[in-house]
């Protein structure tokens, strides 16, 4: 029988254990608490600064000037700051970029997810990801050493540096983004979904394209969202291969200039702290940020409207 001393010591053993389990978890609570604080005062200290600065800016050039505006010689004696060859450049860069990867990188998903075997995804889909850890600098020569040369002999008229092939190196750079996280997210489609459409008649074929592939539509959408922001924000290929001439034009045979790569060129250059064209690189890079902001926004209320929870 227990007695109640052994009763009493049993008890107290056992809310000091509570209190001991209770001071630990709320230390763990706070320690995570200020892990994720770092995202957020991150966020707040890089848009206060990219502020600051643009403010600065335009404090001296017209807010519509720089919007609207169709020339940009930020560099040149007689500068002018219409932002919108360098926006077009961007978009074009990942807009061509995204036509050549996400059929390719969708493909590659609906592959590995539908028709390969678990060996031969094993396999496959390393491989396909090493594509992920190549440098973009690496990407950028081989554009320029490569990929522009085979295009010469297509084109005869194609520059040097070029749109187009600066946006097949980037599509080629996004193709393992879109493959993998499209390729988990059909993954995690309910086995029964797709063997109930095999027992109605259906082919593999039509059970990727039209059971897997809506199934898991809000994720894929995500995955084109983050490869398209990915390609929004490259720099090193678009700064080798691309060229650096802001032209207004949407001709991907001819060289064009991004946003990235004008902040590289300014930042690599030798500008005077606090002076007009240093400013342009946080007028320049504020707006990138609130375009990749909208894209973002875009989507999740795209992703929101089509997601399926099982």
């Amino acid at each position: 029988m227990i007695n109640s001393n052994d009763k009493y010591f049993f008890f107290k053993k056992k809310n000091k254990t509570k209190k001991k389990r209770k001071i630990k978890e709320k230390i763990i609570s706070k320690i995570l608490l200020a892990l994720a604080s770092i995202s957020v005062l991150t966020t707040i200290g890089i848009v206060a600064i990219l502020s600051k600065e643009t403010i600065a800016f335009f404090g001296e050039i017209p807010i519509a000037d720089f919007l609207l505006g169709t020339e940009w010689t930020a560099l040149f004696a007689n500068p002018k700051f219409g932002v919108i060859p360098l926006v077009l450049g961007t978009v074009m860069i990942a807009l061509y970029g995204s036509i050549f990867a996400i059929p390719i990188g969708l493909g590659s998903a609906v592959y590995l997810s539908e028709y390969a075997s678990e060996k031969t995804r094993k396999i496959v889909k390393p491989l396909l990801e090493i594509l992920a850890g190549i440098p973009s600098i690496v990407y950028g020569y081989f554009a320029l050493t490569f990929i522009t040369p085979i295009l010469k002999n297509i084109f005869p008229s194609i520059n040097v540096f070029n749109a187009l092939s600066a946006s097949i190196a980037v599509g080629i750079m996004i193709i393992p983004m879109i493959s993998s996280l499209s390729e988990d997210a059909m993954r995690s489609v309910p086995k029964e979904i797709k063997e109930g459409a095999y027992a109605l008649g259906s082919t593999k074929f039509e059970v990727s394209t039209k059971v897997v592939i809506p199934a898991a539509l809000s994720s894929i959408i995500s995955s084109f969202v983050l490869a398209i922001s990915r390609a929004v924000g490259e720099t090193m290929i678009v700064t080798l291969a691309a060229g650096s001439s802001p032209n207004l034009t949407l001709n991907p045979l001819e060289g064009v200039q991004t946003m990235t790569a004008f902040i590289v060129q300014v930042a690599s250059g030798d500008v005077t702290h606090g002076g007009l064209i240093y400013k342009t690189i946080f007028a320049v890079g504020m707006l990138l940020f609130l375009l990749t902001l909208l894209m973002n926004i875009i989507a999740r209320m795209i992703i929101k409207k089509y997601r399926e929870e099982y």
